[in-house]
């Protein structure tokens, strides 16, 4: 169940930056054994995909906190960012392996589709109510959320082992200090 909403995280993560999951779960892949990538999957850890988007990464970050700028790049990641949805969903098959491909595929691009759509829709509204001032604001702040959300995606279930282990552990000392006492 965790890996299910891992999956949708990574996904909704990419419909406000592309890039930035793609690089995190491709450096986190390749660096630690946080996350395990398939083939084909697993081309995200290559060290020249990773340059490229980390490349891409920097184009979007720039891009997208000038006015008038973001909404062009908006309109450009109409198709990177549920593409990148659908493979880190896709991806994610190390964790969902009973969902099909193709379904995963088209779970990731309806996910990341629909946050982009709504970043792309209220965008110009920022722009327009802010002249333009509010728009580093709030692509930083989308960043920030798809960076954390990318994160608690791939950590979280780590995260409830641990904490699950420590119930255990607490609940074994209780049980021997109620037991030791009778």
């Amino acid at each position: 169940m965790l890996g299910l909403l891992g999956a949708f995280g990574l996904a909704a993560a990419t419909g406000l930056n592309a890039y930035l999951p793609l690089l995190i779960v491709g450096l986190l892949a390749r660096t630690t054994h946080l996350i395990a990538l398939k083939a084909p999957w697993s081309a995200l850890t290559h060290p020249v995909v990773l340059i490229v988007i980390g490349v891409l990464l920097l184009i979007e970050f720039t891009v997208d906190k000038i006015p008038a700028v973001d909404t062009v790049n908006d309109v450009i990641q109409t198709v990177f960012r549920p593409a990148a949805g659908a493979i880190l969903f896709a991806a994610s098959g190390n964790v969902i392996s009973n969902v099909s491909p193709v379904l995963a595929m088209v779970c990731g691009l309806l996910i990341a589709g629909g946050v982009h759509a709504a970043k792309a829709v209220t965008r110009p509204a920022v722009t327009a109510g802010t002249l333009g001032m509010g728009n580093p604001v709030v692509s930083l702040a989308e960043d920030a959320v798809s960076g954390v959300t990318t994160f608690v995606a791939i950590v979280a279930p780590v995260l409830l082992g641990l904490l699950l282990l420590l119930a255990v552990w607490l609940f074994i000392r209780w049980y021997e200090r109620k037991h030791s006492s009778v």
